[in-house]
């Protein structure tokens, strides 16, 4: 007995099979792009990864009261923190001013994102699971402390496919650093293997390793021909069980189309000298300048269709987790914030001015925040109870506050948001129902959001 792939694979000398492969792929990938649960807000996101924790009370969320108690003995119930060297209440070094026509408050920190203040949508009242890097980056990154789960990008690409065809869905621009816990942060888990993560390094040199096609492109395209027969008979055999198999055959059509596709992506010289200006890519600080060749490069990706883009922390303040500032808080933070203000801000103002951060979702997030007390003298500690992420374009308010610390900026506790709840907001902005956005693995159907989330309507528009 024939399947109904072998009949077409051997009938008239394969025609109907060759017809059929070429629809099947098109229309399989038409299937997984624009079936939305609702009318989405957002097509894409541009993920800013600010790896270590920002402190909030430095940046977005200003507390006089620090100030004022600054030096003396912190008043309220501390909670065990992460290396346990509590010392006295600590005020910001750096003065806030009101920017934009709303008036939103922003750290001397950002002169230059402060001056997208208006498109800035900030929520102080993010709350996480954990204390610790790496438990607390996979809780940003896949909604779990525990390592296995896919990404929020890799449930992206995996519920709205990608618009691009020659490029994945799911993109980390690698500026050097990966998080604590590695690459399981970017993880597919267990989706299916062609929503992971694809990385380009932007550290210098290539983008990706071992992209040039080898030989003639003649030879090259024989090859290729050679192997997609054999491994499309290959899986017709297995029949119901050839998922795993036509996972894999869509990985090598998608690395074989991005040996064209990436360096034409990848190559920003085609940009103009005042965009080059605007970003920062001519920086004289070289991590400035390489962060902002990130940032470019993000907007380049998704005016290409691709779906998720995360841009990573470059390397060169400290050796893991930049923002990571248990000591010399005023310099490293000032040092930090110099590398991605400009670019960032350029960021949101060139997708503006291409009429792209309509629909665009830009996050900018640590995994935790800071306390609002010392560590030692100069440093701040590590502090999940309440810190500050902002969005914006997307079908976000901009210009607006969302949530509340205490008086001192340690806990949230005003419209508290729970770290699902911030993926279920971001989903629905996509037009995905966090809750039926399912996939079925050891025998139940998980989602990004576990068991909880709510969106949180308010920052909508």
């Amino acid at each position: 007995m024939l399947s109904r792939r072998a009949l077409l694979q051997r009938a008239s000398t394969g025609f109907g099979w060759l017809a059929f492969a070429g629809l099947f792929g098109r229309a399989a990938e038409a299937v997984s792009v624009g079936l939305t649960h609702h009318a989405p807000r957002a097509k894409r996101v541009i993920f800013l990864f600010m790896d270590g924790g920002p402190s909030q009370v430095d940046t977005f969320d200003p507390k006089p009261r620090l100030r004022a108690e600054h030096g003396k003995p912190f008043p309220m119930r501390i909670d065990a923190t992460q290396f346990d060297a509590v010392g006295k209440t600590l005020a910001s070094p750096w003065e806030f001013s009101a920017r934009g026509k709303s008036g939103l408050p922003v750290s001397e920190l950002f002169p230059h994102l402060g001056g997208c203040a208006d498109d800035l949508c900030v929520i102080r009242s993010l709350t996480s699971a954990s204390p610790e890097h790496a438990q607390a980056c996979y809780f940003m990154h896949t909604g779990s402390t525990m390592q296995g789960r896919p990404s929020m990008g890799a449930w992206a690409s995996y519920g709205l496919g990608t618009e691009a065809e020659t490029l994945p869905g799911f993109v980390v621009l690698n500026g050097g650093m990966i998080p604590i816990g590695g690459v399981a942060n970017w993880s597919s888990g267990f989706l299916p293997a062609r929503h992971e993560a694809t990385q380009f390094n932007l550290t210098g040199g290539a983008v990706m390793e071992n992209l040039a096609a080898p030989g003639t492109a003649a030879a090259r395209a024989n090859q290729l021909a050679f192997i997609a027969e054999n491994d499309r008979v290959f899986a017709s055999q297995l029949g119901a069980q050839s998922g795993a198999v036509e996972t894999a055959i869509r990985n090598y059509e998608l690395a074989a189309a991005m040996q064209t596709a990436v360096p034409d992506a990848a190559d920003l010289r085609s940009e103009s000298a005042a965009t080059h200006q605007l970003y920062g890519t001519d920086s004289t600080n070289p991590l400035t300048a390489r962060y902002a060749r990130q940032c470019l490069q993000a907007r380049r990706l998704i005016e290409r269709g691709v779906r998720f883009v995360e841009v990573s922390a470059v390397n060169g303040i400290r050796f893991v987790a930049p923002w990571d500032q248990h000591g010399s808080l005023k310099k490293d933070h000032e040092r930090n914030a110099v590398i991605v203000d400009q670019p960032i801000a350029a960021l949101l103002k060139d997708l503006k001015a291409r009429g792209l951060l309509d629909d665009t979702l830009v996050l900018w997030a640590g995994e935790f925040g800071r306390t609002p007390f010392a560590q030692g003298s100069d440093g701040r500690d590590h502090n999940p109870q309440g810190f500050t992420v902002w969005l914006a374009g997307g079908g976000v308010r901009g210009g607006m506050t969302y949530g509340a610390t205490d008086e001192f900026g340690y806990r949230a506790v005003e419209n508290v948001v729970e770290m699902h709840d911030l993926h279920a907001t971001m989903l629905h902005l996509l037009g995905l129902d966090h809750e039926r956005l399912t996939f079925l693995h050891g025998g139940r159907f998980h989602r990004l959001t576990d068991v909880h989330g709510r969106v949180v309507r308010e920052v909508l528009t």
